[in-house]
């Protein structure tokens, strides 16, 4: 098991610090690394977190949902990904439980959710 850390730390590109800490129900912008062909462009993600999942850094990944043309719209990120940017918290949201899967269901006015009123922060 130790061998197994060792190899995920020396693969780590140690950006985690530079992301603000964020849980489900927070609104984030995720800006991400695009390779089309030799050309590359950032493209914005902005969506609502569903879920963490993982332990450690290395094999930890976060769902972002976002409604774009009437579409409901899902992306994995992993947290260490090379290919992120950055990461912004734009919205804190309030709710109570650690998966919000329930919002798939909902449309409209009752897909909102309530703004928390906790401190954005920068750190992990």
């Amino acid at each position: 098991m130790d061998l197994i850390n060792l190899v995920e730390q020396s693969f780590s590109q140690n950006k985690t610090a530079t992301y603000p800490k964020f849980k489900a129900g927070d609104t984030i912008t995720v800006t991400y690394r695009i390779k089309e062909g030799d050309k590359e462009r950032l493209q914005n993600f902005r969506g609502v977190v569903i879920q963490i999942s993982g332990a450690t850094p290395y094999t930890k990944t976060f769902t972002c949902r976002k409604v774009s043309g009437g579409i409901g719209v899902e992306r994995i990120f992993p947290y260490e990904s090379p290919f992120i940017e950055k990461i912004e918290l734009n919205k804190v949201g309030k709710v109570r439980r650690a998966r919000i899967f329930y919002l798939r269901n909902l449309a409209g006015k009752k897909a909102r959710i309530k703004e928390a009123k906790r401190k954005i922060s920068t750190e992990e």
